[in-house]
Parts: C-alpha cells; structure tokens; sequence
C-alpha cells in the first residue's frame, strides 16, 4: 500500500510575523482537525499532500519558506516511523516446545519457514516434535553456515544461492572482511546445495581446554554447542586454552552480547559470550589462562544480550564441547596445586 504523493515540489511563503501559522503547518499527526481518512498526513494551503513535515528555510530575513520534498512511502516505512507495523527480529531464539505445537505452527509464530526451521535443528520432515525439545529459531528464513578458513562472503552467497549484501547486513559484518574460521552466519533465504557443507571436526584430549571459568553449569549442551557456567557477574572469565583472539566485539546482534572467539589450532574455535567487559583485542595472542573478560549477563546490563542472569555461555566449534559430559549443576571449581 502506497500513500498518495505530491507529484511536484510546492513552496509557500509566510511573513515573519506569521510563523505560528508555520507551525500550525506543522501539526502533529493526532491533531483532529487533520482528515488522515485517505492516509493525509499533511495539507499545506492549497490542499497539496505533503507527507512529511515541510522544510523550512529563512529567506531574506524576513520570510519563512516551506519545502514538500516529493517523496513515496510504504505503509511498512510509516509503521517503522511512528512505532506502528511489524518489527524485525535480530536475534536468534531458543524456543522450549509447548503442547500443542507443531513444527509448522512453530515456523509461523516466528515468520520463518519450516524449512528454515527443520534445517537449522539438524531435523527433517519426518522427525518427531516433543514436548520440553529446545528449538534454535533463526531471525529471518534460511540456513546457519559455519565459517572456514579461506571463505568470503561472495564464495557463500554463491554457495548458498543467497545476497552478500543480506549476509553481512543480518550478521551485523563491518565488510567482507568481518568473517573468521568459525563465524556461525546466518544466510538469508539460503537455499541448501545437492552436497552440504560440513565442518571438519577435530578430536582433543579432554584436558586440552581448562574451565573458563568458575561456576555453575545452569544449561547443558545447547545453541551450536555451547554450555552456561554460572556466577557472580564480575567474576573472572579466562582462555580455555592458548590461541589467537579473532573476535572481542561489542553488543553481538544474535543475543549473544559481548562476545570473545578465540583460534587454537587445527581450527579448533571456542566462545565466549555475554561478557560485562573485554580485556583482549582482536589479534591479540593469549595463553591459556589468561583472562579475557568478566561474567556477565544480567538483563539491562550493557552487553548481557539475550539472558536470563550473570552466566558465560562456552561453546567450542570444529570440536566436541568437553564439557557438555557434565551434569547440571555441575559446580566448576579451580583446584589449588
């Protein structure tokens, strides 16, 4: 839906002594005395539509000159300006499966497609939904593709069928450089190929990572990989083991907050999220141990993302999580030599 538009600029000049008639010109959208029945928003003297508050510019001093731009707006643009319409979800969600729910009315809850949803849960037409199942909802239809190295942006569109323009919008990437081995990318309406990608797995000991920090395992294994430790925001957050720092980025868009991910070798990621601050920086070489940040996570804190409390959220990528064999519960807690 196209509201009407003023096909030609018009211009009207009121004298100095007259600029409260200007800003009557002015009013606001509630006033009543402005017939938005055929979606007017404003009506300069000659009944001309003007459908954002004029220009306005002093002209010799002593005249006050009114300027319509010719513009076109959706419905859509207007929601978005007055607070009205649909918003976009940036984040991605866990969602816990209620009774009643299906998969398809799962998909639709989120406007997002079954296949987005089946895909991005490793799932297929014929699995079966069951109740208290924790569902990864993407924020727009498509697929999840793993960073690797030597991949771009151009290469996965491609890959994908998909918008490299999209890719790094969604992903909130600064430019096509922005990507690194690991990177969970969300790929707009992505259609998957014959032959899917699969990122290499690689095994390590199970002492290869330490604990990142000390706490509470409140969540097991979920979200790609990843377990909760919680504590105390403020508490010490470390290397798990050494490596070279890829990301230390602000105010992650997928709820993940502040967020750290560091590159230890054979590809192997881990990450680090929900941070209250960062003490690294992108390329920066850590040991294990070292400490990179402190928990965060409490709502209304800056950087806590999407969260329920003060927690680390350590997930491992192109390996097994070594601590996703143990319970909840399980209390994390550095042992004195």
């Amino acid at each position: 839906m196209y509201f009407g538009i003023n096909r030609f600029p018009h211009s009207i000049l009121w004298p100095q002594t007259t600029l409260k008639s200007a800003e009557a010109f002015i009013s606001p959208v509630s006033d009543d005395s402005v017939d938005s029945g055929d979606g007017v928003l404003f009506l300069n003297q000659n009944s001309t539509l003007c459908l954002e508050p004029p220009e306005l510019k002093i002209i010799q001093g002593d005249s006050l000159s009114a300027f319509c731009p010719p513009r076109v707006l959706s419905s859509k643009v207007l929601g978005s300006i007055f607070g009205q319409g649909p918003q976009i979800r940036k984040e991605i969600v866990e969602y816990t499966v209620q009774s009643g729910d299906t998969f398809k009315l799962i998909a639709e809850k989120f406007d997002v497609s079954l296949n987005t949803l089946l895909l991005s849960n490793d799932l297929s037409s014929s699995s079966k939904i069951k109740n208290g199942q924790t569902l990864i909802i993407l924020p727009v239809s498509g697929l999840v593709h793993i960073a690797e190295s030597g991949d771009t942006i151009e290469e996965i569109a491609k890959l994908y069928k998909a918008s490299a323009d999209e890719i790094l919008e969604v992903n909130d990437l600064a430019d096509e450089s922005d990507v690194y081995i690991g990177d969970i990318l969300v790929v707009p309406n992505g259609v998957m190929p014959k032959k899917a990608p699969v990122f290499p797995q690689t095994y390590l000991a199970d002492n290869y990572f330490i604990f990142p920090a000390q706490g509470i395992i409140t969540q097991t294994l979920h979200w790609y990989n990843g377990v909760d430790i919680a504590n105390k925001c403020g508490t010490p957050i470390f290397a798990a083991a050494a490596g070279v720092v890829q990301k230390a980025k602000y105010g992650w868009n997928f709820g993940g907050g502040n967020i750290v991910t560091i590159l230890h070798k054979d590809g192997v990621v881990s990450y680090y999220g929900h941070l209250l601050n960062i003490a690294v920086n992108s390329g920066d070489i850590v040991d294990v141990g070292q400490k990179i940040g402190l928990i965060g996570g409490q709502p209304g804190m800056d950087g806590a993302g999407i969260s329920t409390g003060c927690h680390v959220h350590f997930a491992t990528i192109g390996t097994k999580n070594p601590f996703s064999k143990y319970p909840l519960g399980y209390q994390m807690k550095y042992v004195q030599e």
